[in-house]
C-alpha cells in the first residue's frame, strides 16, 4: 500500500488538490469530498502509469503540521 500527503485548497468556488511527492497529479472538485475522490482516483492512475513504464514509485517523503501563532493584539501586548 502506498500513502501520500495530499494538499487540498479552496479556490474561489472549487477546490483543488495535489501531493508534494506526486509532481503532475492534481485534481479539482466543485466540493471538498469530490476533490479527494477524484484525487485518490488520479493517484491509482498515476502509479498505474508509473508501474507500466517501469518507473519509480515516489517514497512519501512530505508531511504537514498546523503551526499555532498568536493573533495579532497578542503579539502587539508582548512587544
Amino acid at each position: 500500500m502506498y500513502r501520500f500527503l495530499v494538499v487540498i485548497e479552496k479556490v474561489n468556488n472549487n477546490y483543488s488538490a495535489y501531493s508534494p511527492d506526486l509532481p503532475g497529479c492534481v485534481a479539482t472538485g466543485a466540493t471538498r469530498e469530490e476533490t479527494e475522490k477524484n484525487m485518490y482516483e488520479a493517484i491509482e492512475m498515476h502509479i498505474q502509469g508509473l508501474l507500466e513504464d517501469h518507473l519509480p514509485i515516489p517514497e512519501s517523503k512530505s508531511f504537514a503540521e498546523y503551526v499555532a501563532v498568536a493573533e495579532k493584539s497578542s503579539i502587539e501586548q508582548t512587544a
